[in-house]
């Protein structure tokens, strides 16, 4: 069965690095990838997002990835990317150290992110793929805006 990622059961995911980890998403979530721009500050923004970024007339929200998942802040630097991405029907820039890798994968690559995770941690973190002796994490992209309890917080 195709998921509509080209071969059959297979799926496209873009790897990068945050620190010294790496993660990914799937590919068909990505729009763009572009090099690192700094972003206008919003106040009263949570402190993961670093602000606003144009993107040829769209104004969209950048998220350092680092801080959003519990690492520290991301101190960007000539490798450091904008990943694009599509949330819902927002775009929303992931400010990453690194693009390492285009990953295809099946299903049976994908393990479950284990249970002594936090809630916080699986609702980032999809999976996990074992590839080539590295360990990659599958990112929903779902949470990583700002969710209406951060808000009021």
């Amino acid at each position: 069965m195709s998921n509509g990622n080209g071969q059959d059961g297979a799926r496209e995911l873009i790897a990068f690095c945050v620190g010294e980890q790496e993660f990914c998403v799937d590919i068909t979530s990505v729009r763009e990838i572009r090099g690192f721009a700094a972003a206008t500050p919003l106040p009263h923004a949570p402190s993961y997002v670093t602000g606003v970024i144009n993107l040829r007339g769209t104004v969209l929200p950048i998220v350092d990835l680092s801080l959003r998942l519990g690492f520290g802040r991301t101190e960007p630097t000539e490798r450091s990317v904008i990943i694009v991405v599509t949330v819902g029907a927002q775009l929303v820039g992931l400010l990453v150290d690194a693009v390492s890798d285009i990953l295809t994968v099946t299903d049976d690559n994908l393990q479950p992110t284990p249970d002594l995770s936090s809630e916080m941690a699986r609702s980032f973190v999809k999976g996990v793929i074992a590839l080539d002796g590295r360990m990659i994490s599958l990112i929903g992209t779902d949470n990583v805006l700002p969710q209406q309890h951060d808000l009021a917080a």
